[in-house]
């Protein structure tokens, strides 16, 4: 059974990233209707991100980009796999690559209740 709706949910990555990206001060809230999924993010060395895709089941495949405080713009691939954790709150395991430079990794993210 799928996991309910990410519609108007807050999530936040558990760890930070490398410096000057996604870290534990960004936050994403996420949308979602029909089977698309998309985000608008900030915080930390991020001034502003977008991500657009879809979701199919447990799994979304989007495509984001970003811009950071040092003027910088990237953009990636990412799929992630949403699971409900004990206590009803919503993860995503991430497995996203950069396409307009080099690098690729795994990140989780968790809803935020606070």
């Amino acid at each position: 059974m799928a996991a309910r709706s990410l519609d108007g949910l807050v999530m936040a990555p558990v760890e930070d990233q490398a410096p000057g990206q996604v870290g534990t001060r960004t936050r994403f809230t996420y949308h979602e209707q029909d089977g698309v999924i998309r985000a608008s993010y900030a915080g930390g060395d991020v001034v502003r991100g977008e991500l657009v895709g879809t979701r199919a089941g447990d799994v979304l495949d989007f495509r984001y980009v970003q811009l950071k405080t040092d003027g910088e713009t990237a953009s990636g691939h990412c799929v992630s796999e949403v699971v409900e954790l004990p206590d009803g709150r919503i993860r995503l395991l991430e497995t996203w690559e950069w396409e307009s430079r080099p690098g690729k990794g795994t990140s989780v993210v968790e809803q935020v209740t606070s």
